[in-house]
């Protein structure tokens, strides 16, 4: 599984980025409106951090607004992914654009029916909103569930399952057992998979008698 990071956070990025365990980015305009600055800038910034494909977001609602704005992000980074809405109009962008040979993630996916449309689209990725789908009492892992399960019928499908809208771990364990390509994590959310009581337990156990032993490595 890819884990790519949900932020426009230039320094929590970095920091992460330096662990050689982030694989892409993922932001959208409210996560580049929390950084205070300039879209480009940013978008710019983090291409230049990370070398796996790096979510950039459109505004337009329409196709060829939206055309104008994925081929103008393209020109920011070649590790730009166009990000498109689930929408008519931006299925039709993702079939132009990926016949340019530019990456596409299409987001806000919340069935099973509209993951199909987007492979069938041609979209490098589909962003399944999990949290969100939890938010209002469904169950996002089972969306995700699906989707693998119609992809995996088609070998021609080349779409990969990017899980969005996580919110704690048991979302990412669930999302890997089920063989989601992807999970796009805040950067909190992947900290704490690092953390469990009995590493930092059996840590401590270790280092206390070792420092009883008296001895140095170096």
């Amino acid at each position: 599984m890819k884990f790519f990071i949900d932020s426009a956070d230039i320094a929590e990025i970095r920091d992460l980025a330096e662990t050689g365990l982030v694989d892409g980015i993922t932001t959208n305009p409210s996560l580049i409106a929390k950084s205070g600055r300039s879209f480009a800038e940013v978008v710019k910034e983090i291409c230049s951090i990370v070398s796996g494909p790096v979510s950039a977001e459109v505004t337009a609602t329409d196709t060829e607004g939206m055309l104008a704005e994925g081929r103008e992000l393209t020109k920011i980074a070649r590790n730009i992914a166009v990000k498109v809405p689930l929408t008519r109009a931006g299925l039709k962008a993702c079939r132009t654009l990926r016949d340019d040979g530019i990456m596409v993630n299409v987001t806000l996916c919340f069935s099973a029916a509209q993951a199909l449309l987007a492979a069938k689209a041609g979209a490098s990725f589909i962003s399944p909103f999990v949290g969100r789908l939890d938010d209002v009492g469904s169950d996002g892992m089972e969306l995700i569930a699906d989707i693998m399960q119609i992809y995996e019928q088609y070998p021609t499908i080349e779409t990969e399952v990017l899980v969005a809208s996580v919110r704690h771990p048991v979302h990412v364990v669930e999302a890997a057992k089920m063989g989601a390509h992807i999970v796009t994590l805040p950067p909190d959310v992947l900290r704490k998979l690092f953390n469990h009581p009995l590493t930092d337990k059996g840590l401590a156990a270790f280092l206390a008698d070792w420092q009883k032993t008296g001895q140095s490595i170096l």
